[in-house]
C-alpha cells in the first residue's frame, strides 16, 4: 500500500506540474482548466482551489452516478490543487511571452501529464473525479466513451470561456493533442489502464 500511495502522490505531482507548465505557456489551456481560470477570474480563488472546489461537486455527482470512489479519487481532488498553488505561488515553473517556447512547454506539458496519469492510475486506488464523471455518464446514457467525454469536455470549454477563461491555440493543442500522447505514453510503457483492478473504500 506504500508503495502505491507514493505512486500515486508522484503521479499527481507529475500532473501538477504538467497543468502549470500549460497554463504558464500563456497561449490557452485545456478544457477542463478553462472552466478552472474562468472561476478564478470571477473569484478571489487561486486556480488550485478552484480546482479543488470543482472536485469536490464533481465527486458528490459521482457518488450520485453510483462511480466507486477510492483514496486516490480524493487525493486526486486534494493534492492536485495544493500541488498547482505551491508550483504557482513559488514561480516555480515560468510564464512565457514566446509563442515558439509556449508551444514547446505545451508539447512537453502533454508528456508530463501523460506520465503523471500513468503513474496515478496504475497506482490502483482510485481514478479522478473528472474520469468518474464520464464513466457515470456512460453507463447512465449508455453512450459510446468517446462522445461522453467530447460532451464533458466542450461543456467545461464553452462555460469556462464564458466566464473568462483562458482560450487559444494551446487550447487546441490540448484537447487533441493529450488523448494522442497518453496512448503513445502508455504504450511505451506496455500499460493497459482498463485492466488495473483499484481498490475502493466507497462503493
Amino acid at each position: 500500500m506504500l508503495k502505491k500511495l507514493i505512486r500515486l502522490v508522484a503521479g499527481l505531482f507529475l500532473f501538477s506540474v504538467g497543468i502549470v507548465m500549460s497554463v504558464n505557456a500563456n497561449l490557452g489551456v485545456a478544457p477542463w482548466d478553462v472552466l478552472h481560470t474562468g472561476l478564478t477570474a470571477i473569484s478571489d480563488f487561486t486556480l488550485g482551489q478552484v480546482s479543488i472546489g470543482v472536485g469536490i461537486l464533481l465527486l458528490i455527482i459521482d457518488y450520485f452516478l453510483d462511480v466507486k470512489i477510492g483514496i486516490g479519487t480524493v487525493l486526486n481532488m486534494v493534492l492536485i490543487g495544493i500541488f498547482i498553488d505551491i508550483l504557482m505561488i513559488f514561480n516555480i515553473i515560468p510564464v512565457l511571452e514566446n509563442t515558439i517556447l509556449g508551444i514547446i512547454m505545451i508539447i512537453t506539458s502533454l508528456f508530463i501529464i501523460a506520465l503523471g496519469s500513468y503513474l496515478y492510475i496504475g497506482a490502483g486506488l482510485g481514478t479522478g473525479p473528472r474520469d468518474g464523471l464520464m464513466v457515470g455518464l456512460t453507463k447512465k446514457t449508455n453512450r459510446r466513451v468517446g462522445i461522453v467525454r467530447g460532451f464533458i469536455e466542450i461543456t467545461a470549454l464553452v462555460v469556462g470561456f464564458l466566464l473568462g477563461g483562458k482560450v487559444g491555440f494551446g487550447t487546441v493543442l490540448l484537447a487533441f493533442g493529450i488523448g494522442f500522447v497518453i496512448q503513445i505514453t502508455f504504450d511505451f510503457f506496455n500499460f493497459e489502464a482498463e485492466k488495473v483492478e483499484h481498490i475502493y473504500f466507497i462503493n
